[in-house]
């Protein structure tokens, strides 16, 4: 019974020191969403320039092009080395098997910017082809977020990865309409495709922001409530999506310019989810310590005589099945009991609040899949997959998720066997 007892006792604190441990890999994790944040922005700051270059005739935005390139290495520096560390703690991320995937995607995409800036400084890429160079770079980074939300063990940082997630995807709608809206400024007419598109992005954007919304704090979902569009914004944008008003000849700079304040202000909050996200996780790292600290010094005071001490210990079962000592010190037993209940209790209940945040994310990730599916099988954007997507839904007056599950499951009974 002594021995069971010490054993009892070694495992309880180390399911505390896993917790502990996972809590410190959210910190590492929030770490590297913040930094990712922060060059996601300074790629969506080059992309605007160079949508901007290239819709001009001359070479107007040349120098600030040179800029932004510069701001884009400066803020891509510390993500590579954060990912260094990561990949040094593979031996400890045994699961980790898909999020090292996406770090290969988001290596590889970031790679490819030399030669794209190359393209677009000699003009020889149009300025579609461009921006679906950024946007998948772009996509690949937020998918990166996207599976660390997916791998948080703790409810409430899970739910604040989540808003963040969900917010940064809507920032990005949002600096694709502000590139679609430049390029049609410039041009001065807005054909039904644009239009669509347009009115694509801006239901994109409500539906991410209302995702944020449903997981953000009281005090971010009502910073956000309270950020109010500028007016002018909104007038072009309705000129776009409706075509029925005139076009100013500077219509091109105010709207870039417009759209180009709307998206730094989203940036001021998403570096305040970031803050806030690693306030919470170091938060969390201390209140498990101290946890910790005071089971283990409460648990070191149970521990069993040595040998050599009298003992004398009978054991029978519970109402409930648990093995309970009697004898010369039942005490033991019983607090053991209960330490092991509260700790399996306490861990039912995370996992109950995290099946329900799962469920959201699940769903998230199996619209992702057909969408990647459709652009592999395809070899189309992951705009036009979206479109694909949603106009199945829209034709057989399903939800997309519906759509994308029945999708994956055809794709799963044809996969060949292996």
């Amino acid at each position: 019974m002594i021995a069971n007892s010490s054993t009892t006792i070694r495992f309880l604190l180390a399911s505390r020191q896993c917790e502990l441990n996972s809590l410190r890999y959210l910190l590492q994790s929030g770490e590297l969403v913040g930094k990712i944040s922060q060059l996601v922005h300074m790629l969506q700051r080059e992309r605007g320039t160079s949508n901007m270059f290239l819709c001009s005739a001359d070479s107007q935005f040349a120098d600030e092009l040179l800029l932004r390139e510069r701001d884009v290495a400066q803020a891509q520096a510390p993500l590579m080395m954060q990912l260094d560390t990561l990949e040094s703690q593979i031996a400890a991320l045994p699961q980790a098997s898909r999020l090292f995937s996406h770090v290969a995607s988001v290596v590889y995409a970031l790679s490819l910017l030399p030669s794209l800036r190359q393209q677009i400084r000699q003009r020889a890429l149009r300025l579609p082809q461009a921006m679906t160079f950024f946007n998948d770079i772009i996509r690949n980074l937020l998918s990166l977020v996207f599976e660390l939300s997916d791998t948080a063990a703790e409810p409430a940082i899970s739910r604040a990865l989540i808003a963040m997630f969900s917010f940064m995807q809507g920032k990005e709608y949002a600096g694709q309409e502000r590139a679609t809206g430049a390029a049609a400024f410039a041009v001065g007419t807005f054909s039904d495709e644009t239009q669509q598109k347009w009115l694509d992005l801006i239901e994109r954007q409500e539906r991410c922001f209302a995702t944020f919304a449903d997981f953000a704090d009281d005090e971010h979902r009502l910073r956000w409530q309270q950020m109010t569009t500028d007016s002018q914004f909104e007038r072009l944008r309705r000129i776009a999506c409706t075509g029925r008003e005139f076009i100013e000849a500077d219509s091109c700079l105010r709207w870039f310019a417009l759209a180009t304040q709307r998206i730094d202000e989203m940036k001021m909050l998403e570096d305040a989810l970031a803050q806030t996200l690693m306030a919470h996780c170091r938060a969390r790292i201390a209140a498990t310590e101290q946890a910790n600290s005071e089971q283990r010094a409460d648990l070191e005071s149970l521990m069993p005589p040595q040998e050599g001490e009298e003992s004398g210990y009978s054991v029978f079962i519970d109402s409930h099945g648990w093995l309970e000592s009697g004898g010369v010190r039942p005490q033991l037993g019983r607090s053991l009991l209960t330490l092991v209940q509260q700790q399996s209790r306490r861990l039912q209940a995370l996992d109950t609040e995290l099946a329900a945040l799962r469920e959201t994310l699940n769903e998230r990730k199996q619209i992702e899949r057909a969408k990647s599916m459709l652009m592999q099988h395809r070899q189309i954007s992951e705009e036009e997959a979206y479109k694909t997507l949603r106009r199945m839904a829209m034709n057989q007056n399903k939800k997309l998720i519906e759509i994308a599950s029945a999708m994956l499951a055809v794709a799963d009974v044809f996969q060949p066997n292996t």
